[in-house]
């Protein structure tokens, strides 16, 4: 699988997870907690391999200080997530409204995250590397990410 099918893959499953995530009641302690641990599971390998794989190849292979802005802000927006919405989220009682809206600011933080990728940074590597590169990343993505979530 190609590196951006992959990627765009969990980025689905990721939204699908938040999706269910958000339509959660304060009632439903347990479902939430597994979610919310699936889903910090998720995007921890996912920026991991991103930041460690995907964005250094699209980088390097950047032409453009527009290529340089998204992968600049693409790490930011990890960081966003993955320091600060997160971490709050992972620390807030699942029963309480405040879990609620901070689930929802990592659903947004997430999907816009996501669809910039798949509008602006996933068609330029199209553009800046071949087929057979994105098949190698793909690999290397895959290999990794398995590591992690083992």
């Amino acid at each position: 699988m190609d590196a951006i099918k992959l990627l765009k893959n969990d980025h689905d499953e990721v939204r699908a997870l938040l999706a269910e995530l958000e339509s959660t009641t304060t009632r439903a302690l347990k479902k939430r907690t597994a979610l919310v641990e699936r889903i910090a599971a998720m995007l921890e390998a996912h920026t991991t391999i991103e930041e460690e794989i995907f964005y250094p190849a699209f980088k390097q292979a950047g032409e453009k200080s527009d290529d340089d802005k998204m992968y600049f802000e693409a790490l930011e927006e990890h960081r966003a997530a993955g320091e600060l919405v997160l971490p709050d989220l992972l620390g807030t009682d699942a029963g309480s409204e405040q879990f609620s809206g901070r689930a929802k600011v990592l659903k947004e933080l997430v999907e816009h995250h996501a669809d910039e990728e798949e509008k602006e940074m996933f068609p330029r590597a199209k553009k800046l590397l071949s087929r057979q590169e994105l098949a190698e990343l793909g690999e290397q993505l895959e290999a990794r990410k398995q590591q992690l979530l083992a």
